[in-house]
């Protein structure tokens, strides 16, 4: 192809298509991350075919269960591929750094490893059928406030283990088709120009060979991001970003071989996308079914006092809430999707509860569900957000005020009110929690929660959704409360590592209900745990039993500490789980593996990643502050030495084998040369000297002791022992 074409093909022709030119055809790629959003002829942005409505990443994530995301993914796989979508925009897996977050609906966890767990097996899933997926937003984009132009300004340790090990382990693991760069600045720099992420990381460090398109409208300069290593801009057409790219290799400001890679890469993608292309079909009403199946294992039981829950079938219900009626259940922006039928919580109780059902709207007029509620058994009051969506942050974690009244003023009239949430992020649950005895967080659950709903609500499911961010008791309390969303076009990641849930035990916050957490209609109990280090990392083996008198599922959950490190750490990080399905009464064997790359930190010294030796300490339970038993391994560290300079302090110098061999050859000579630098070789032996010089770098040694510490003497000596 000429250079003309070549410019083209890194570029859209549409909003949703890539560009032919001679012997390259062109492909769809479409939102989004819960279902196939593909475009209505004639409709506007936002108007799309029907397609089955997964519950989001929100609910997804509380699964903890990669084998049910996985047959998401090749449920996706299957739509997309009946409706010839080539790459699914998806999944999203940036951090929920803020409770606040606009998008936090698209996302997994405030967790990394439970993100690219959970990540890797929907993206290995959508592509076991032949469709691609876009791994975004790469990276450090957790909030929509100016999401287009601030500066996410975060440490290097503090990048590097939270907010780029997910896409690493998505990356390495299940090699995604594309990887979409975000549209914010990372440390100054535009994700779209970012040659150290999008090259030196990415396709250096982590082997990636795929292609980076830009999220939609973030290129601001084509050559720029050509040269950064972002192969496809979207949408298209871009003219006037084709002829920039055509004058600067023309010019010479940018080699054509530069060009060529990006074109490869296009090339390559769609060759992939439409190989073995042939016709495909799928089930709606089977996915329908895997949907309300994969709703019913989201939905989180945060509290269940007096056996409220669940509800046996005769039972009088009063249902409370236009929510039960007309259900939230997704959010809103470009994942928005038009599903192929919408399931209701009301008509579903009604079918279940074999006995009389009463409902009124309430949030507008309460005195007459406060009227209902009195004269039932049972009061479900459905509250929650009014939305969340893609490009607006929320501004609260509250409830609406008159969602509130309804619940205090229902739960003073009847004993057993349950409340049902629905919001796509965390909610505060204060002070209203303490006036009922059962709370249940369904999140957005989809085109299918409504019967999820009821199936959790009468006991025909057994809830096992795990909690996948920490709910605080006020917003204050948040790690990333004085840092968001920043000011001015920047974003201070001011907590650093102590994100979630390891900011809240870093400092003994108390919560309202902290990460892992949820409750079942069994219990279970825990056996004594073993931990062994292997070559691969740490095998940690316990059974757990099912003490109840129901089939239930376990989500076992492994932190791991390393006391008396080095480094600064969080106190507990999860590094494991295991989501185990145990029959009433039977004890199973659990068998949790801690990579041992998981268990290293970033060395900013040396710039790499380094496990550091000691005992370790795993805690194994059922949420991060409901920790049942304890394991311990000893790790065989990494050996690290950081190259000593002039900048080395003495302590430093003295701490190195090498270095205080040499460094105390130089002080012996000194101090039996006798003089002032005689003087203060003696001083430096002296422990209590030691104490107050040892900060001082080896360079300023030069004012006491002359050409012995010299920069050429100080250079020889560095390079003896390094």
């Amino acid at each position: 192809m000429d250079l003309e074409e070549k410019a083209a093909v890194t570029s859209g022709s549409s909003f949703w298509r890539s560009t032919a030119v001679t012997g390259v055809p062109d492909i769809m790629l479409t939102d989004g991350p819960h279902g196939v959003r593909k475009a209505a002829p004639g409709g506007g942005l936002l108007d799309s075919e029907p397609a089955t409505c997964f519950p989001p990443a929100v609910a997804l994530g509380s699964t903890w269960d990669p084998q049910l995301a996985r047959r998401v993914g090749e449920a996706l796989g299957d739509e997309a591929r009946a409706m010839d979508v080539q790459v699914l925009l998806g999944p999203g897996i940036n951090l929920k750094r803020s409770p606040l977050g606009g998008r936090n609906f698209e996302y997994f966890a405030e967790d990394p490893l439970l993100t690219g767990v959970l990540a890797t097996e929907w993206v290995k899933g959508l592509q076991s059928r032949g469709v691609g997926a876009s791994l975004k937003h790469f990276a450090v984009n957790s909030q929509e406030t100016d999401r287009m132009r601030v500066s996410a300004d975060v440490d290097e340790r503090t990048l590097r283990e939270i907010y780029l090990r997910a896409f690493q382990r998505v990356v390495t693991q299940a090699k995604p088709w594309t990887v979409m760069c975000s549209y914010n600045r990372v440390n100054g720099v535009l994700a779209s120009q970012h040659h150290w992420l999008l090259t030196e990381v990415l396709r250096g460090e982590w082997g990636y060979e795929g292609l980076v398109v830009s999220d939609w409208g973030a290129v601001a300069d084509r050559v720029e991001a050509v040269r950064a290593g972002l192969d496809l801009t979207m949408p298209g057409p871009d003219p006037e970003g084709d002829r920039r790219l055509v004058e600067a290799v023309n010019s010479g400001d940018l080699p054509e071989s530069t060009l060529d890679t990006a074109v490869q890469r296009v090339t390559t993608l769609v060759e992939k996308a439409l190989a073995g292309r042939t016709g495909a079909a799928y089930d709606e009403a089977e996915h329908h079914a895997l949907a309300r199946e994969v709703a019913g294992r989201a939905i989180v039981v945060l509290k269940n006092e007096r056996h409220s829950l669940p509800l046996t079938a005769g039972t009088s219900v009063a249902v409370l809430g236009e929510y039960a009626r007309t259900p939230r259940f997704q959010g809103g922006g470009s994942s928005q999707i038009n599903p192929t039928r919408l399931d209701n919580a009301l008509d579903a109780i009604t079918e279940l509860a074999a006995g009389p059902v009463t409902f009124a709207p309430g949030y507008d007029d309460i005195d007459a569900a406060v009227a209902l509620a009195g004269e039932a058994a049972a009061a479900i009051v459905f509250a929650g957000t009014d939305r969340e969506t893609e490009g607006a942050d929320r501004e609260s974690i509250d409830l609406p005020a008159a969602h509130v009244e309804l619940i205090e003023r229902v739960a003073a009239v009847n004993p057993r009110t349950v409340v049902v949430l629905s919001n796509g992020a965390v909610l505060r649950t204060g002070p209203w929690d303490a006036a009922v005895p059962a709370i249940v967080e369904s999140w957005l659950l989809g085109q299918a929660g409504g019967g999820a709903l009821a199936d959790v609500l009468f006991g025909r499911v057994n809830p096992s959704g795990r909690l996948t961010e920490t709910i605080p008791l006020h917003l204050a309390d948040h790690p990333s409360h004085l840092d968001f969303p920043g000011e001015h076009g920047h974003v201070r990641y001011g907590e650093g590592i102590h994100i979630g849930y390891r900011g809240f035990d870093a400092r003994g916050q108390q919560v309202a209900y902290p990460f892992g957490h949820g409750l079942s209609y069994t219990t279970f109990a825990y056996g004594p745990a073993a931990a062994d280090e292997t070559r691969a990392g740490l095998t940690v083996r316990l059974d757990v039993t099912n003490t109840g008198d129901r089939d239930g599922r376990e989500v076992v959950q492994a932190y791991v500490s390393l006391p008396g490190s080095a480094v600064r750490r969080a106190p507990r990080e999860l590094k494991a789980f295991a989501n185990v399905a145990i029959p009433a009464g039977t004890t199973v064997a659990v068998d949790l593996t801690i990579a041992r790359d998981d268990l290293a930190y970033w060395d900013t010294r040396v710039s790499r990643w380094v496990v550091e030796g000691g005992e370790y300490q795993i805690e194994i339970g059922a949420s991060s502050r409901d920790l049942r038993v304890t394991a311990t391994a000893t790790v065989e560290g990494d050996e690290v030495r950081v190259p000593l300079t002039g900048e080395s302090t003495i302590a430093e110098w003295l701490s190195d084998p090498r270095g205080a061999q040499a460094l105390g050859e130089v002080f012996a000579s000194l101090a039996a040369g006798g003089g002032e630098s005689g003087v203060m070789a003696h001083t430096v032996a002296d422990p209590e000297m030691l104490t107050l010089m040892g900060s001082l770098p080896l360079a300023r040694l030069a004012v006491f002791a002359g050409e012995a510490f010299s920069p050429a003497a100080i250079e020889k000596l560095a390079a003896s022992v390094n």
